[in-house]
């Protein structure tokens, strides 16, 4: 609608997420992103609409932080295979950012994943908490890990071929060993499990 030609080249370069084949994101969401707890998958965009969908994903996320600070509330955010985000520069470079952010705004966020090599080659992405919890490593991140944060022989051992539930944490500069076995007979290990088998056994 505006005559500036720049304006022009910035429409049909989105032409196709408006109007084209790429569109997913141009409706308004069936979900209601008000709820107490949202939830976004990213499995199914493909490559195509991974780095539109990561934008629209950690502009909401941002928003929704920004949202509950100003009402005095405290906000947690969740980032299961949190390597992915550090597979695209543009989700890279905004939770480089956003890690300080989210603290300075009540926001608390954590990152999970089982790839700590996309992490652990990223300087930015390996550098930014105060809190680490290490399960049972596979020996090349062992050893990267125990140059970074300067783990000893003796505490080593707590991440190597450890049993399910144990593991090291790092807070601020200590190193903690725990040990956190969860009892396997009980209603909330039949929704939180998701081992092969396991799974089936539940239903």
């Amino acid at each position: 609608a505006q005559s500036e030609p720049e304006a022009r080249d910035l429409a049909l370069s989105l032409e196709l997420f408006t109007e084209g084949s790429l569109n997913a994101f141009a409706y308004p969401t069936n979900v209601n992103t008000n709820s107490r707890i949202v939830v976004y998958d990213i499995l199914d965009l493909g490559e195509q609409l991974k780095t539109m969908g990561l934008l629209v994903i950690t502009d909401a996320i941002l928003n929704r932080v920004t949202e509950n600070w100003k009402k005095g509330k405290r906000t947690h955010v969740y980032l299961d295979e949190f390597h992915v985000v550090y597979e695209n520069p543009y989700s890279s470079m905004f939770f480089t950012s956003a890690w300080r952010r989210f603290r300075k705004r009540n926001a608390f966020p954590t990152g999970i994943t089982q790839n700590e090599e996309y992490l652990l080659d990223n300087a930015s992405a390996r550098s930014n908490s105060e809190l680490i919890v290490m399960h049972n490593q596979a020996s090349s991140d062992r050893e990267r890990l125990a140059e970074l944060f300067n783990i000893s022989e003796d505490q080593m051992k707590f991440i190597t071929n450890a049993e399910a539930g144990h593991g090291l944490m790092k807070i601020g500069k200590a190193l903690i060993p725990f040990v956190n076995r969860f009892p396997k007979n009980t209603e909330l290990y039949r929704y939180m499990t998701t081992k092969p088998g396991e799974t089936e056994f539940w239903g």
